[in-house]
């Protein structure tokens, strides 16, 4: 009796699912627990592992969109017919003895050679990576030349198809009209709805700042090494962005609202999203409770979350959530933009590019390292007073680090109890 693959609910609101991507073959035999396929939702995406082993049936193809329950393949269990029910064992093999007889042929008589990709029974190599070799018509003594002494899967007959692909395709000098045509993710579908709503749904603008990164930089250069050995992560900018940020709300809380039908909500936490560029697309994982974190707390989270989102390792329980947002342009060189709100949060900030800019301190031209900050935000909720006090806070915490320890508050002020 076979088993069937049913599609798990990904979460509450999701009826339909993409499937996005077939990690084993029609007809494979795969094992218990093999991760089989990956699936796309409009919030994240998510492996699918075989419940048992046995030889699987694919019933539905990459690409296709299903609903929530549907099956989209079946497992054939192995057959247990040659063992032993009452000892549990298998019986002996017996081998026919082979007689010379005229009636039967020699499979591979000695004036035939065998086919450039017949697989000899010394090639170390998966039963998946021997099918896409018979599939693709591959050579198997090409493929150990490249990897000798490896045992060969999947990956490598895929690096191999890839490598010779590039160095084999002849050059062409013509003009092409053609077109590359493929269905939209069912994340970048949902996103593209998001974003559209954004500007549709919310009055927002957008205002500008710039920052003098050099006090961090000289932090992050005299520090980096010290504070890895310690903390086993480097010191990176998003995290100062973060604790600057999580300090300025709390003398701006409107800027940590949002609107939840004809009532304000404002929280008395902060979970920070970032935003993260990940093969399928932009996913925002969220640091709760950023505003009781340290620094080395927060530069571990934001390690954790940023490695599992390259992975495609995301999960939803990571995204929930979130009050503020921040994105960085910066690192794909970004020297400015208007970054888009992420619903249905009221703000959003934009780190972008640190370039070095002719800046005038104390009568005098200096070059400096110099970012331009945006914040865009709904003004349905929050006024300009706000949204500039609160971007001059954050640009008045990143060019003086050492008030993050004070929550903002002058460090003489302090001591002289003002």
């Amino acid at each position: 009796m076979h088993i069937e693959i049913l599609v798990p609910s990904p979460g509450e609101s999701i009826t339909r699912v993409q499937i996005a991507k077939w990690l084993a073959v029609d007809g494979e035999t795969i094992s218990k627990d093999q991760e089989i396929v990956e699936i796309d939702s409009d919030k994240a995406s998510f492996p699918i592992a075989a419940p048992e082993g046995g030889t699987l049936k694919i019933m539905v193809p990459e690409g296709e969109t299903v609903a929530v329950g549907s099956v989209i393949a079946t497992i054939e269990p192995a057959p247990d017919s040659g063992k032993n029910p009452e000892k549990g064992q298998l019986p002996p093999v017996v081998v026919p003895e082979m007689k010379d007889n005229p009636a039967v042929k020699d499979p591979h008589p000695a004036d035939q050679t065998p086919g450039k990709n017949h697989i000899p029974e010394s090639f170390n190599a998966s039963p998946l990576a021997k099918k896409i070799i018979q599939d693709h018509d591959l050579s198997p003594a090409d493929i150990v030349a490249v990897y000798p002494g490896k045992k060969i899967t999947r990956k490598y007959i895929e690096a191999f198809i890839r490598k010779r692909k590039t160095t084999s395709e002849p050059v062409t000098t013509g003009i092409s009209r053609e077109s590359d045509r493929k269905k939209l993710s069912t994340l970048r579908i949902k996103l593209a709805e998001r974003l559209v709503s954004v500007k549709n749904q919310t009055a927002m603008l957008t205002t500008f700042n710039e920052v003098n990164m050099e006090p961090i930089l000289k932090i992050k250069e005299q520090y980096t090494a010290e504070f890895k050995e310690h903390h086993g992560v480097g010191i990176g900018l998003m995290s100062f962005f973060t604790k600057a940020v999580t300090t300025a709300l709390t003398e701006f809380p409107l800027v940590n609202s949002q609107i939840d039908g004809d009532e304000l909500v404002t929280p008395r936490y902060v979970d920070i999203g970032i935003a993260v560029s990940a093969p399928k697309g932009l996913v925002v994982p969220v640091i709760r409770n950023a505003e009781s974190m340290s620094l080395p707390e927060i530069e571990q989270k934001i390690k954790e979350l940023a490695g599992k989102a390259r992975e495609n390792k995301i999960t939803l329980d990571d995204m929930k959530g979130g009050t503020f947002t921040i994105t960085n342009g910066g690192v794909f060189g970004s020297l400015m933009s208007t970054p888009i709100i992420n619903p249905p949060q009221s703000a959003i900030l934009g780190m972008h590019k640190i370039q070095e800019r002719p800046v005038a301190r104390d009568g005098k031209v200096i070059i400096a390292p110099m970012m331009y900050i945006a914040l865009s935000y709904d003004h349905r909720v929050i006024d300009g007073r706000e949204s500039v006090g609160f971007l001059v806070k954050v640009k008045e915490l990143l060019e003086t680090p050492e008030l993050l320890l004070t929550g903002g508050i002058d460090p003489i002020r302090l001591l002289l109890d003002l």
